[in-house]
């Protein structure tokens, strides 16, 4: 059986990394109310699904992308059931053929893991290069949830002040 547990409104009493405690800090120091749980490690649709039922909102899912030359990053969330074309992305951008970017990029530029890539990573320093794209599906709900930037908390926030307060000084694309 999955775990997830009860719904929280405090942050983790310890950090599994230095951007799940940037995160929680930035929801503080920007009066951000947030909802968690903390899981078994949710990788799997399946795993999301568990989730989904906890927190009452599905779980979006972001791509970490880069163009051939790995100069190019690109943070891409999406809704969790929209299957990714990387035709339609890249004509929506008007950008060359990407791929998914390798691990260590992921780690290097946005401070997680694979299976916990998160929009939330915007908020470290490295990631100041990272292209972010939002599905305008996901703007449009009222509430967005995703990982902690580990695979073992997720998070649900309004989507107004992800993008009003959270991103804020960010440029963000939505298609």
């Amino acid at each position: 059986m999955f775990k997830v547990s009860e719904i929280m409104t405090t942050p983790p009493e310890g950090f599994s990394s230095e951007l799940q405690r940037q995160v929680y800090e930035t929801f503080a120091e920007l009066g951000i109310p947030f909802e968690r749980v903390d899981t078994d490690q949710g990788i799997t649709m399946e795993d999301c699904l568990n989730i989904d039922a906890k927190i009452g909102v599905r779980i979006v899912k972001t791509l970490f992308l880069c163009n051939r030359q790995q100069t190019e990053f690109y943070l891409y969330v999406t809704t969790d059931d929209k299957p990714f074309v990387t035709r339609d992305f890249c004509g929506a951008l008007g950008i060359p053929r990407v791929s998914f970017a390798s691990s260590e990029k992921l780690w290097d530029l946005t401070g997680v893991l694979p299976g916990a890539t998160t929009i939330l990573s915007a908020v470290l320093p490295q990631a100041a290069g990272v292209h972010l794209v939002m599905d305008r599906g996901v703007t449009e709900s009222e509430y967005t949830a995703c990982t902690d930037g580990t695979a073992t908390c997720f998070v649900k926030v309004k989507t107004s002040d992800l993008l009003g307060k959270y991103l804020s000084g960010n440029t963000l694309t939505v298609i």
